[in-house]
């Protein structure tokens, strides 16, 4: 540790608690106007305030609760979202769930926004002593070691962290929105050739050319996962078989669950029954075509149901424009084109992202190890 910095317990400099159970009446929120913040208004991990939330409690709805000031920090304690590591700092006063842990800084020792950079550092993960139910326990919270340098230091490093994460996250935004365009280029692309009807073109409901066969279940027994071939559920491959239920190429659309995903397969495959698989005349219809339709005609929108679930006949029902056979694997062959180059860009811009994200974690750790 840095000389002159000192280590003290988060407890030690700060007051950790939790929020207020929710208020089940929802009269208590009808016309309301105080923020009751829920672990779903956090959201993202990010530096800056949080001072919107979707309930406000009325007047009769605050009765008993306890306000927590603007200025303190906010985490996930108990819930799914606990794994998430949101971290948050209020910038209004509020009221705030029992889901989440508040910690109110001692400001003549430990700067909140210096808290808050150190606590967006430490995971969830290797706090929880139950991972089948993720939950922080206020006596761990108040364990977790904290550098405490002079204060003046603290503000000097929170005014330096500002200034790179600024930096960095301008860079995500840019690297975010080309992922954003290198993923619409390809749907362009892929809605400028499938609405232009030439010379050949016919209109067929999609019924006319292909079925979708159901798919059926997979014993245990025949369940090995260095099986020769994939058995596909609805969002992918579920797990392998040395059985086979279809010989060839196809392509599986999720029948429950995933409703309307698409997975192309080029071998002998197994498709459960949460499934379907495709059926075609190849002297009418192009394997590889008929994939990139698929996708173009977003069948999750099609899903119905507590569990989604799609009818092949709405499938069948929609109109398509189907052109020659050539013409069909000439559209594909450029698409799988355009498709290689699209999945480059995006791997591209997805790696830039990493690497920031990896940059801003290193700038975090040699700032409390005292090398900022």
């Amino acid at each position: 540790m840095k000389q002159g910095w000192e280590s003290k317990k988060l407890g030690e400099v700060a007051k950790i608690g939790a929020g207020n159970s929710a208020p089940q009446d929802k009269s208590l929120f009808t016309n309301g106007m105080y923020p009751f913040f829920r672990t779903s208004d956090i959201g993202k991990i990010r530096i800056g305030g949080v001072s919107t939330a979707v309930d406000l409690l009325n007047d009769q709805g605050i009765k008993k609760l306890k306000l927590y000031p603007k200025g303190t920090i906010l985490l996930p304690k108990s819930g799914a979202s606990t794994f998430l590591n949101h971290r948050v700092i209020l910038d209004v006063d509020g009221f705030v769930s029992s889901h989440l842990a508040t910690v109110v800084c001692n400001e003549d020792l430990l700067d909140k926004r210096f808290a808050l950079y150190y606590l967006i550092g430490i995971k969830a993960q290797d706090l929880i002593q139950d991972h089948s139910y993720p939950s922080l326990k206020l006596s761990d919270i108040k364990e977790i070691p904290i550098p405490i340098p002079p204060l003046e230091e603290q503000k000097q490093i929170v005014a330096k962290l500002d200034q790179c994460f600024e930096a960095i996250d301008k860079a995500k935004a840019n690297a975010a929105k080309n992922l954003e365009n290198a993923k619409e280029l390809f749907q362009s692309k892929l809605n400028e050739i499938f609405s232009q009807k030439g010379e050949g073109w016919v209109e067929k409901k999609l019924g006319d050319v292909c079925s979708l066969e159901y798919g059926k279940p997979l014993p245990k027994e025949d369940r090995d996962p260095d099986g020769l071939y994939p058995a596909y559920g609805a969002n992918g491959i579920k797990t392998r078989t040395d059985k086979f239920l279809v010989n060839g190429r196809s392509i599986i659309v999720g029948r429950k669950g995933s409703a309307g995903e698409i997975n192309y397969t080029e071998d002998k495959f197994w498709a459960l029954d949460v499934t379907y698989y495709t059926k075609f005349d190849s002297n009418i219809l192009d394997l590889d075509f008929l994939y990139y339709l698929l996708s173009l005609l977003k069948l999750p929108k099609l899903a119905k149901g507590v569990k989604p679930g799609i009818n092949r006949n709405d499938v069948y029902a929609i109109t398509i424009q189907l052109p020659p056979l050539k013409e069909q694997s000439k559209i594909a062959i450029e698409m799988k084109h355009l498709e290689n180059i699209t999945n480059s860009l995006e791997s591209k811009y997805q790696q830039e992202l990493n690497s920031l994200e990896e940059l801003k974690k290193s700038i975090l750790q040699k700032a409390f190890e005292g090398e900022l």
